[in-house]
């Protein structure tokens, strides 16, 4: 399993992620943003789209 993190401070809800990952990103009914702190390996592909298109680069794998 991979593990995310999002830097609340930098994240503004813009949700880019969550259309090019939309199984691990997911704007909730306020607009914020939700996702799985870890995920599936075959997803990584997703993952990693979102965190490209993140306008304010706040997503972040872990190690």
């Amino acid at each position: 399993m991979a593990q995310i993190t999002v830097d609340r401070t930098l994240c503004d809800n813009h949700g880019q992620c969550a259309i090019a990952a939309p199984k691990v990103f997911s704007m909730n009914d306020e607009g914020i943003l939700e996702y799985a702190e870890t995920f599936d390996d075959a997803l990584l592909d997703e993952v990693e789209e979102a965190i490209d298109v993140c306008p304010v680069q706040a997503i972040f794998l872990k190690d």
